[in-house]
């Protein structure tokens, strides 16, 4: 077996020892890959192995023993390349998918990438509404090079605020710069850092014993999980919110962190009471005001906005839950046992229908395509659609929480 870089031998290769990685991409899957000398790591934890039991090709034809740059290539124009990984070693490019070498490859760089030099630092896609258009952001030392997908027009910018990046990765739509074992967020069109930066990745993008999850945060018992209010984006995005934190449940257990909320809707502090999505919007209640946001790209607070409960939706707080369900234009809202109906088509908007419901207590509502999930406490009960739970008279038998449905550990 060869040493890496560092001269580390493969059952001694720890990543929460100092490691400067040397990329960082997701594959296919949605599974984050790290990359160090001749090592990979698969997802948020777990030993490392060789690289090239995944990726036998990158060792066969250079033996370089590293990986300078790689990204998920992400493109509706060009569909025989989405989903692919690209590699970059000194001047050449491999695509994979699948972990197969795709036919033609490896390439030199300029092949693929005209105008993007060699001897990369770092690289990391950038789908459209986050760029301008489908683009691969490209770092080396202080330049970074924005190549659009389709038309291959590169831009070159110098970024000399942001540290030299040695690994870039995008994830829950945001953009991170890895240097040593630190990172710092930044805005994919300007470099702007906002915020308290660097912070130790240890921290948040793998699990170490002397080190908290998400800055501090630990997942919970499923017995001891709670929610405030829960709902799934017209994107698939499924968000659960709990005191000032909020979580992402869709981008698979061993990614799931807990951030502020103020972090993805700046407008919003403290506790959320109820949330909603709607015609590409998410309604965030609290109390008797509802903040609108627009879910294209990053969450965009609507002008106007927030406004008192009764001119948006024409009832009083406080709201216990909100659900909406896909292709519908009624919210229903529960207060204590009961479930308002507003018809969100109709000016103004007003209550339609009010219904007794069978279950107290509920602090979260979510429809889906299994249908209702009403949360209290650490269990829930499920009903096929809100016809059903309208003209229940009985409360059906409690579920426990999983860890399949929501962030928490057995």
């Amino acid at each position: 077996m060869t040493e890496d870089d560092d001269g580390l031998h493969l059952n001694q290769l720890d990543r929460c020892d100092n490691i400067e990685f040397d990329a960082i991409t997701p594959d296919e899957k949605g599974n984050t890959l790290f990359f160090k000398g001749d090592h990979l790591w698969k997802g948020f934890h777990g030993a490392a192995q060789l690289f090239n039991e995944s990726f036998k090709e990158l060792d066969n034809f250079h033996h370089l023993g590293h990986v300078d740059a790689a990204f998920l290539m992400h493109t509706n124009e060009n569909p025989q390349d989405h989903d692919h990984i690209y590699f970059f070693l000194n001047d050449k490019v491999f695509s994979y998918y699948g972990h197969i070498l795709k036919e033609g490859y490896p390439k030199e760089i300029q092949q693929d990438f005209p105008g993007v030099p060699s001897h990369l630092d770092a690289a990391v896609e950038c789908p459209k509404d986050e760029c301008i258009s489908d683009s691969v952001l490209f770092f080396k030392g202080h330049d970074v090079y924005n190549h659009d997908i389709v038309t291959k027009v590169v831009k070159k910018k110098t970024w000399s605020h942001l540290p030299k990046c040695t690994s870039a990765f995008r994830w829950l739509e945001h953009f991170y710069c890895f240097h040593g074992h630190n990172f710092t967020r930044f805005q994919p069109l300007s470099g702007e850092v906002t915020g308290a930066y660097p912070k130790d990745a240890r921290n948040y993008f793998m699990k170490c014993s002397d080190f908290g999850h998400g800055g501090g945060y630990s997942l919970p018992k499923c017995s001891q999980v709670s929610v405030d209010a829960i709902t799934s984006d017209d994107a698939g995005k499924t968000y659960v919110f709990k005191g000032p934190i909020y979580m992402r449940l869709d981008v698979g257990h061993d990614s799931i962190h807990a951030f502020p909320i103020s972090r993805m809707w700046k407008e919003v502090h403290d506790t959320v009471d109820a949330v909603f999505s709607y015609n590409n919007k998410i309604y965030l209640i609290q109390r008797d005001q509802v903040y609108i946001y627009r879910s294209a790209g990053h969450y965009i607070l609507i002008e106007g906005y927030p406004k008192p409960l009764q001119e948006e939706l024409g009832i009083e707080g406080p709201v216990a839950a909100a659900f909406v369900c896909a292709e519908n234009h009624v919210v229903h809202i529960i207060q204590g046992q009961k479930m308002l109906n507003v018809d969100l088509s109709a000016t103004p908007r007003a209550v339609s229908t009010e219904t007794l419901l069978p279950v107290s207590n509920v602090s979260g509502a979510l429809c889906g395509p299994d249908g209702i999930k009403l949360f209290k406490g650490s269990e829930y009960y499920r009903y096929e659609s809100p016809e059903v739970l309208g003209r229940s008279k009985i409360a059906p038998e409690p579920l426990n929480i999983t860890s399949a449905l929501m962030g928490c550990h057995d």
